[in-house]
């Protein structure tokens, strides 16, 4: 069972978990060790909330494929019950991240002293161009 909130869990079930070996160096014991862990977590037939899906749909995430499923690899650790918690974790601050309302951006416009000040050094820039001309 995966805590995402103190009302939202997601069963065991709903999160698919394999072990596969582990990329890049590590001599004799990554080859013969699957420490790797490759998590799935299928939006759409997940048991969250329709909120927490809409989000997760929303996201530009690399993780996320069009057919709305997350897919996270972890790898970092030598033991694979390390990699699972990692993955898990990794998982579960996707789905929160998604619960924090973003702020919204209010328009702004420059103001008159800042206009004043880039015009000045416009012109400032032309006159030493100026300078470099050849006298004809």
């Amino acid at each position: 069972m995966l805590h995402i909130s103190s009302h939202v869990t997601v069963p065991d079930s709903e999160i698919d978990i394999h072990a596969m070996r582990s990329q890049g160096a590590g001599g004799q014991h990554v080859n013969k060790v699957s420490s790797a862990i490759h998590l799935q977590f299928d939006i759409g037939a997940s048991s969250l909330p329709p909120f927490y899906k809409e989000e997760l749909l929303k996201l530009k995430d690399h993780r996320i494929s069009e057919d709305g499923i997350i897919t996270i690899k972890a790898q970092q650790y030598r033991s694979q019950e390390q990699n699972r918690g990692d993955a898990l974790d990794r998982l579960r601050e996707l789905i929160q991240s998604v619960a924090i309302p973003r702020k919204k951006r209010r328009a702004t416009k420059p103001t008159k002293g800042s206009k004043q000040r880039r015009l000045e050094g416009k012109t400032k820039r032309g006159q030493l161009k100026a300078l470099r001309r050849s006298i004809e």
